[in-house]
């Protein structure tokens, strides 16, 4: 049962974005300028388009926090687009020839449009942005109990950075300080002259980007029901993002060419703790966070607005056209960093909100340090036989 909501609104060239966050606790603190923050990691990046040399986006913050914290009621938030005035009052010409790999064609069918540019408005990766400031309010929620959500990027047009080598808070760290938002040095310059190339070339990259949250409790999530499943909230968060066609968890695809004494997380005992010493399974087992690092990876395609023309029809006059470039990034893939951070931050929000129950920060933060833990402890099982349906 989802315990936060949230809607966003807005088109790439309207007035603002708006998102409305309902289920937060009251007491949080709260500043602009941690969403501004990322906000700023999410237009910065090598591959992006012109778009992120005229937006500044900075917060408003209308509803829901007054003196620096949260009230319990929604808050909602607020990117001016800078680009709307230049499209304001304007006379804008008719899209009539679809984009293969964009919502054009399929939003046209759908929804009955006489031109696609209601399509691609809403459908744009603008509207990330509003995930990402909803995402930065979620990061600062768990940072009240300790948990942290940090990505990079793995790959980038078919070069494949080497983070293994690199310990998990380092690659965090490494991978703020550079425009491909990678910790590996030596794939970087690799990945530079891809980009470099696909832009000389009119054409686009994909990549993927992993994301780690840690100190997650025990417990997030349910196996009881399909849609509690933490796995399956995660998948469908990540999803949801523009130009995602694949996410793992853990080490996900690599584990069906593993057996299955392989491909699990051996339990362990260590000063009364039970502990694992690899994490396949992505810190989630049957739905639920066991404790262990949550990894997750999303795989980007490379974005359908090309300088490159591509086959289309043009829907107006009926004849065979060439696509007509819309201003877009040759790889968004360093900037998407902070907005799949974000998606998942959502998400142990929502699942540890639920976890927690409760309206206020310090009565959660209560509730939180008594939290069950893995140790043997605090889970002596009887050891007894049951009757589980009696006769």
């Amino acid at each position: 049962m989802q315990t936060l909501r949230v809607l966003t609104a807005g088109e790439s060239h309207g007035p603002a974005l708006t998102a409305i966050l309902e289920g937060l606790p009251a007491g949080l603190p709260l500043a602009a300028a941690a969403i501004d923050a990322d906000l700023a990691r999410r237009q910065k990046g090598a591959g992006a388009g012109k778009r992120m040399s005229i937006e500044q986006d900075r917060i408003q913050i209308l509803s829901g926090v007054l003196e620096g914290r949260t009230t319990g009621a929604p808050v909602t938030l607020s990117i001016v687009n800078r680009d709307h005035t230049a499209w304001q009052g304007r006379a804008v010409p008719a899209y009539a020839i679809p984009r293969p790999g964009h919502a054009d064609l399929a939003a046209a069918v759908k929804y009955g449009y006489d031109d696609l540019r209601p399509a691609l408005e809403r459908a744009s990766a603008r509207e990330t942005a509003a995930r990402v400031a909803v995402g930065a309010v979620c990061r600062a929620y768990l940072h009240a109990f300790g948990i942290t959500v940090g990505g990079y990027v793995v790959a980038l047009g078919g070069v494949t950075a080497e983070v293994r080598k690199t310990l998990l808070p380092q690659r965090m760290a490494l991978a703020r300080d550079n425009d491909l938002a990678c910790p590996d040095a030596d794939a970087m310059a690799s990945m530079r002259a891809a980009i470099q190339a696909a832009t000389e070339n009119g054409t686009t990259l994909g990549g993927i980007i992993e994301v780690v949250a840690t100190d997650v409790p025990v417990g997030l999530g349910s196996h009881v029901q399909w849609d509690r499943r933490l796995t399956a909230r995660i998948g469908a968060a990540c999803l949801s993002l523009n130009a995602v066609k694949g996410v793992e968890i853990g080490d996900g695809f690599a584990l069906t060419a593993l057996t299955g004494n392989q491909a699990q997380d051996p339990i362990r005992l260590a000063d009364g703790r039970l502990v694992r010493p690899s994490n396949h399974c992505g810190g989630i087992e049957g739905g639920i966070s066991n404790g262990q690092p949550i990894l997750v990876r999303v795989a980007f395609k490379p974005i359908a607005s090309t300088r490159q023309a591509q086959p289309s029809v043009d829907l107006a006059s009926g004849a065979e056209t060439p696509t007509c470039y819309e201003r877009s990034d040759t790889c968004p893939v360093p900037r998407a960093v902070p907005v799949v951070e974000a998606v998942l931050a959502f998400v142990l929000a929502d699942a540890l909100q639920e976890k927690l129950g409760g309206d206020s920060l310090a009565e959660q933060q209560v509730r939180f340090a008594q939290l069950r833990q893995a140790r043997t402890e605090e889970l002596r099982l009887t050891g007894q036989p049951h009757v589980f349906w009696p006769a």
